[in-house]
């Protein structure tokens, strides 16, 4: 603000002391001139704090000889006329400027050559050039920069608001969807596992061949419940501690488990793991592992149930490397899929800040491999009820090119020229006379 003070009325004070080096001027006209020049250098600092002051104060430079210093009148009464408000006292102070600059226009100009009405006309044309133009586009700038501040407070809150309101309508989508799945295959899975129980037991009796295969359909059926509570748990906003994860799973014996299962279904599938254990890692590290390792099997099941396959995890300080590869399955033994099951499983590793690939490989197989880090950042999922981290976009800046703004820069620019057409105007007025 001082910078900005200072270099502003240093420029008015040398734009008023030009007609002293320039024009040969009487040394009662030069002292006139150089107060002149003073007092509006002095208008600069004082138009930001007095703003009515100020444009009070004008009257003088306005009213005396010094035509440059009131060149930068609409300047001071531009900045003044800013930060006055309301416009009701705005325009009183601008009423009380006129006739302040009126009573010594007359004081000053009314012994001149010219008569009574010359004096008016060009009163009334320097007032409407350097005191009412300038006062109208500052009131017009001054009062529509806090109504642009407002609307785009407004324009902020409303999208805003938006993003709630959608926030919002996706976690009571996610509720209905939830309770949908709960309603619909909740009871049928929890039918399907009493059934297959009393066949474990009616088999293990009458059909002890059948045993196994029974067995591993009551387990399934009880892990497809438990994972299904899960993703309801997931939908409906719950944390993933709030659902009651086993201890066990992603760890190596749980990986194990889930090779023995799919042996035991006819599956030719071997376990590689090198490195340390799970046991310590993140739990959705670990997640994470045993769904890459059951998504991979089950593909297999569906697709290549005859190839040979094998399963990869690889522990290091910071990443778990996870790969699930099968050989060349058999013609005839592929059944459709959807690739669903891989894209929940890239969408669920890319949040962790791992990376996910799947694919055949060269040997006519398949590839389902994932780099997980061990301690991931963040959570693997987003808050459904908070604010997305999407901010809206930025409204119009009150600094935009409008007609205020135009009007403004071409009374600005008049200015500017005025004086150079005025001295070029005397110049030859000079060498005509000589």
């Amino acid at each position: 603000m001082l910078v900005r003070d200072a270099v502003l009325a240093s420029l008015v004070l040398a734009v008023g002391l030009v007609p002293v080096p320039v024009l040969l001027l009487p040394a009662a006209h030069i002292g006139w001139v150089i107060a002149l020049a003073c007092w509006a250098a002095s208008l600069v600092p004082a138009c930001w704090r007095w703003p009515v002051a100020t444009l009070l104060a004008t009257a003088p430079v306005f009213a005396g000889p010094n035509f440059w210093a009131a060149a930068v009148l609409p300047v001071i009464t531009f900045a003044a006329a800013r930060r006055i408000a309301p416009a009701r006292r705005l325009w009183l102070a601008v009423l009380a400027t006129a006739v302040a600059d009126f009573a010594l226009t007359l004081a000053f100009d009314l012994s001149s050559a010219g008569g009574f009405g010359e004096v008016v006309a060009a009163y009334a044309v320097s007032a409407m050039l350097l005191l009412v133009l300038p006062a109208a586009v500052g009131a017009i700038l001054g009062h529509r920069r806090p109504r642009v501040r407002l609307l785009q407070e407004r324009n902020e809150y409303l999208e805003r608001a938006q993003l709630l309101t959608a926030a919002k309508a996706r976690v009571e989508e996610r509720g209905h969807i939830a309770g949908e799945m709960h309603d619909m295959l909740g009871h049928r899975l929890s039918l399907i596992s009493i059934h297959a129980g009393a066949l474990e037991l009616s088999a293990a009796k009458n059909a002890p061949e059948l045993s196994s295969q029974a067995e591993l359909l009551r387990t399934t059926a009880s892990s497809a419940l438990t994972e299904l509570r899960e993703i309801l748990g997931v939908l409906r906003g719950a944390e993933e501690s709030d659902l009651g994860p086993d201890d066990r799973i992603g760890t190596r014996p749980d990986v194990e488990e889930l090779v023995a299962e799919s042996r035991a279904a006819g599956i030719d599938v071997d376990l590689r793991w090198t490195g340390a254990d799970l046991d310590s890692a993140d739990p959705r590290t670990r997640r994470a592992v045993h769904r890459v390792v059951r998504e991979g099997l089950t593909n297999v099941h569906k697709h290549a149930s005859s190839a040979r396959t094998g399963v990869e995890i690889g522990v290091e300080s910071d990443r778990v490397h996870v790969r699930v590869v099968n050989g060349p399955a058999q013609a005839g033994g592929r059944l459709p899929g959807t690739r669903s099951g891989l894209v929940g499983l890239d969408e669920r590793i890319a949040l962790l800040g791992g990376s996910f690939h799947s694919g055949p490989t060269p040997e006519g197989g398949f590839l389902v491999a994932a780099a997980i880090p061990t301690r991931p950042a963040g959570t693997d999922r987003a808050e459904p009820s908070a604010l997305p981290d999407q901010l809206p976009p930025e409204p119009l800046a009150a600094e935009a090119l409008t007609w205020p703004r135009v009007l403004g820069a071409g009374c600005l620019g008049l200015l500017a020229l005025l004086p150079v057409i005025i001295g070029l105007a005397v110049l030859v007025v000079a060498l005509a006379i000589s």
